[in-house]
């Protein structure tokens, strides 16, 4: 079971974390969801002659993944996208584990907060930087998080 946090029990400082190790089935599932098959993420012959020398991650994969620890944690289920800023600090490679990190800045009116939404590798290097607004629930839930259906490559 997974419980969210709802507005009234938010509070300005409060922080959650996800972590998540970037493998090549990411980005090809990434790739194929967003319909993005930029060399850079898929090619590593192609990426091997950027300036990057080695394949990186879709920069909103990162952003994927900041969605997903808003959904799933803080304040988590129920809560509603409103808006994000994202600044793309440093290149997210295979292999990297990232370490999304969500922090409650400030309570609006009419159940809305803003989240700083910051993304660090394993070296503890930012990543990605930003800010959200979200609808926070009114209400406590405690949901069983749907379970996935296997996904096939290939």
């Amino acid at each position: 079971m997974t419980d969210n946090i709802p507005y009234e029990a938010l509070q300005v400082g409060q922080k959650a974390s996800v972590i998540r190790t970037i493998k090549e089935r990411d980005l090809l599932l990434f790739a194929e969801v967003s319909g993005d098959r930029n060399p850079i993420h898929l090619d590593a012959e192609y990426a091997a002659k950027s300036v990057f020398r080695e394949q990186i991650a879709h920069g909103m994969l990162s952003g994927a993944l900041i969605s997903a620890a808003i959904a799933c944690e803080l304040p988590g289920p129920g809560s509603i996208y409103l808006g994000q800023t994202l600044s793309f600090n440093k290149p997210v490679k295979l292999g990297d584990t990232l370490k999304v990190e969500i922090e409650v800045l400030e309570k609006l009116p009419k159940n809305r907060v803003r989240l700083a939404t910051r993304v660090f590798n394993q070296n503890d290097e930012q990543v990605v930087d930003g800010e959200a607004e979200v609808l926070a629930p009114k209400k406590a839930l405690s949901i069983e998080l749907s379970t996935l259906p296997p996904v096939t490559i290939g």
